[in-house]
């Protein structure tokens, strides 16, 4: 039985084609295969824009640890609000002096905050 009719869907001219290039002596069989590669495109390596990603990636990490310090700055002027009313709630007749110490610590506080923020700020845009 040939491979003509055992195969019917090959043409006996991709056959005789592939006998031919089998039949080359000074090329190889692999060298001589159509190669598929044209639908891909081939990529360079580009070291600049890597670099230029990391270095970003880096700045909004940095900022986003710098800004965690500003909900910190929160709790605390939670906390010395929350500590005020306690005092005042105790001793009434130290209002003054007990509110004085409350925004003491709430400008604390507050600037310990924007401290971070400020911090945050530059990273991402001073570097």
């Amino acid at each position: 039985m040939s491979a003509i009719t055992r195969f019917p869907l090959v043409s006996s001219s991709a056959l005789c084609r592939l006998s031919s290039l089998m039949a080359s002596k000074n090329n190889l069989f692999l060298n001589q295969l159509p190669t598929i590669t044209a639908a891909q495109p081939q990529r360079s390596i580009q070291t600049s824009s890597i670099k230029y990603d990391i270095d970003s990636a880096a700045k909004y990490i940095g900022a986003g640890a710098a800004t965690v310090g500003v909900a910190g700055a929160g709790a605390g002027i939670g906390t010395v609000f929350g500590s005020l009313v306690v005092g005042y709630a105790r001793n009434p007749s130290l209002k003054q002096q007990l509110f004085s110490y409350a925004i003491l610590g709430f400008a604390l506080s507050e600037a310990m905050g924007l401290f971070c923020l400020m911090m945050a700020f530059m990273l991402l845009f001073a570097f």
